[in-house]
């Protein structure tokens, strides 16, 4: 298991994994169509999307926390 004070990173790590493959998968579709090696279209966007999106999430989280926190109300 993972030490608990490493939960940013996990978290950052995971959220990226799963969107970037969900976001890379219909824009590769849209952008060349359902040809033959899709897959592998689909997966070197997924890669460089990952790549992106993992470092951004882990530097945006704690920010986008805060601006949570100041839009959700206490006690309701």
């Amino acid at each position: 298991m993972i030490p608990k004070k490493h939960a940013a990173y996990v978290f950052s790590f995971v959220m990226a994994l799963f969107m970037s493959s969900i976001i890379s998968s219909p824009i590769s579709i849209y952008n060349v169509g359902l040809i033959d090696g899709i897959v592998s279209v689909w997966l070197k966007a997924w890669m460089l999307a990952f790549t992106i999106a993992f470092p951004t999430l882990t530097a945006l989280t704690p920010m986008v926390r805060r601006l949570v926190a100041l839009l959700i109300e206490e006690g309701t």
